[in-house]
């Protein structure tokens, strides 16, 4: 349960400020919001699936200390990136204005495109490795695919409604320091491990 809960905690904040969460924004100025939160679901699931996986091998190749101080790491880096920010560029947002077909189908396909290498899907690569066990693996599968879906629901939500996205400078001040103290917590863990 508490690799879920933190995995949960995590990835929505991880996702706050996302450039998918932007994208999500920008899908539901487009489409009705069942379509578009289920193909958010459908992308998340398959992506964070595929994360899991990669990080339980690494967990079970790799000694617990030295992971811990690695995710660790990995988080830290994780709160830089958020710092940095994240933007649609013209192209992206013209896919997500002008996607054609299944609106499920175009929304999924440019999620599962978008979270390939995102700080989501390396975040729950390094969940996964630092959680071992098939139920703690489920887990963290279901805790990050429910947060990172939990945040482009907001992310709807407000493009549906209010059309803008939420204060920016908040957002990416209060992720970044999220992971921040979750890096500093695995740092600990694995120097005391």
């Amino acid at each position: 349960m508490s690799a879920f809960l933190i995995s949960m905690a995590v990835i929505f904040v991880a996702e706050l400020g996302d450039k998918s969460q932007l994208m999500a924004m920008t899908f539901a100025t487009r489409f009705r919001a069942l379509p578009v939160l289920i193909g958010i679901t459908a992308a998340t699931a398959i992506v964070h699936l595929a994360s899991v996986a990669v990080g339980a091998a690494l967990g079970a190749a790799l000694p617990t200390g030295p992971i811990s101080i690695l995710a660790g790491l990995a988080f830290l880096g994780f709160a830089l990136w958020t710092l940095r920010g994240d933007e649609l560029d013209d192209t992206e947002r013209d896919k997500a204005r002008h996607a054609t077909g299944s609106a499920i189908l175009a929304v999924g396909a440019a999620f599962f495109l978008a979270e390939l290498g995102d700080k989501t899907m390396l975040a729950t690569v390094t969940l996964a490795a630092d959680n071992g066990g098939l139920l703690a693996l489920t887990g963290v599968w279901a805790g990050s695919t429910i947060g990172m879906v939990a945040a482009d629901a907001l992310a709807i939500v407000i493009g549906q409604i209010l059309g803008r996205k939420l204060p920016e400078r908040v957002i990416k001040y209060g992720a970044a320091a999220g992971f921040a103290i979750f890096g500093v917590l695995l740092l600990v863990e694995g120097a005391t491990a």
